[in-house]
C-alpha cells in the first residue's frame, strides 16, 4: 500500500529543517524542473547581501507579526 500524504508529513516532523528543505527542493525539481543557474546565483547573492545588512546592523528586521499586520492592512483584511 502506498504511503499517504499524512504519513509523509508526520515523517518530516522528525527530520532536521535542512533535510526537509532539501526534500521540498528535490520534489520541486522532479515536478517542475530546476532553476536556471544564473537565477539561483542572483537569489543567493541577494539573500547573502540582505543577511549581511541585518547582521551588521545596517538595516533592522521587522518582526513577523508586524509584517503580517502591515500586509493585512494593505490587503484590506
Amino acid at each position: 500500500m502506498p504511503i499517504t500524504l499524512d504519513q509523509i508529513v508526520e515523517e518530516t516532523r522528525e527530520m532536521p529543517g535542512e533535510v526537509v528543505a532539501e526534500l521540498v527542493d528535490r520534489i520541486m525539481v522532479a515536478r517542475h524542473g530546476g532553476i536556471e543557474p544564473s537565477v539561483a546565483e542572483s537569489w543567493k547573492a541577494e539573500t547573502d547581501r540582505r543577511i549581511a545588512e541585518i547582521e551588521s546592523g545596517k538595516v533592522k528586521g521587522v518582526p513577523l507579526e508586524e509584517s503580517l499586520a502591515r500586509a493585512r492592512k494593505i490587503a484590506g483584511l
